[in-house]
Formats: structure tokens, sequence, C-alpha cells
């Protein structure tokens, strides 16, 4: 088992507490393709997903006294979960950004031109299943040297895997 947590509105874990699970909603699905590329790339990597729309998840605990994550105002929740790491799909929050982006998942400035220039053979769509290859070196003048953010999706997520529940109104 490993810690998690995940980010929701008030209104969204009342109805997740009535239910007794958490799932992610296609209505609320902010990039409905991009969320289906995700779909398929658990289905693929994940035994136990079931084809949920996915919850999103971070590896390191949310700082909620930073701005970004709701809207200002928004009555919101953390919350710790456990689960088992083979039902979290893990990926690079940067990396994901191709994926949202429609962009060429590149590791450097050199090969972002090459694929430009037709000069691969690497499609963009299977390039962005890098975003999954969590030590892969990449030139930090292109990406940043920064420590690489995680975040990680699932399925469903049963009631009895919530652990803390942290009430929160987003500045």
């Amino acid at each position: 088992m490993a810690t998690y947590w995940t980010l929701q509105t008030e209104i969204a874990w009342k109805h997740f507490k009535e239910q007794g699970y958490l799932e992610g909603s296609p209505a609320h699905a902010m990039y409905p393709d991009e969320y289906q590329w995700m779909m398929k790339q658990m289905k693929k990597r994940l035994s136990n997903y079931r084809g949920e729309h996915p919850i999103w998840l971070w590896m390191k605990k949310p700082d909620m006294r930073h701005t970004g994550h709701f809207q200002e105002g928004t009555r919101c929740v953390r919350l710790t979960i456990e689960l088992n790491k083979g039902d979290v799909l893990v990926s690079d929050f940067d990396d994901w950004h191709f994926v949202l982006n429609n962009w060429f998942c590149s590791d450097n400035e050199q090969e972002d031109s090459a694929f430009e220039k037709g000069l691969l053979k690497i499609s963009k769509e299977v390039s962005w299943e890098r975003i999954f290859e969590l030590n892969r070196v990449r030139d930090p003048k292109w990406h940043g040297d920064g420590e690489r953010i995680l975040q990680g999706t699932t399925g469903r997520i049963e009631i009895h895997h919530v652990k803390i529940v942290e009430h929160f109104v987003t500045r």
C-alpha cells in the first residue's frame, strides 16, 4: 500500500460519500479526448482497472496554501488515500502537458526540431507514452532542471481507502 492525495470539491465529496466510492465523472472532464487517451493507457498498464473515468492523485501532499487548485473561494477537501501501487498509473505532471497541448513529447530541442521536419519514425501519440518513463534522461535546458512532479490516476476508489479528510476554502 502507498499513500496518495486527491483534491475534490465538497459537493463532489458529499456525492462520493453517499454512493460509497470515488470515481471520475465524464461531465467534469476538462479535456475529454486527453482523458480518454489516459484511460486507454490505464487499461493497458493497470491490471485491475475497469474503465472508469480517472481520479487524479498526487504523490506528494498538495500544499493548500498555494493557489491554482480550484477557483478562489471554493469549498474543497484534500483526501489522504491508501491504495495498492499496482492500482495507480504514475506519470510526469509537466510531461502530461504535452498530451494536453497535442505536442510531440521531446527530450531535447534537437529531437523536437527533427520531429517538426518529419525526420523521426516515432509518432506524436507514441511520444506521449514517455510521460510514464520517469527515469528517462531529458535535456535540462529543454525541460528545466527541477524535481519531477509526479501525478497518478486510478479508477474507482472505495470509501474505506480514504484515511483522512481535510476541509479547505481556496484562496
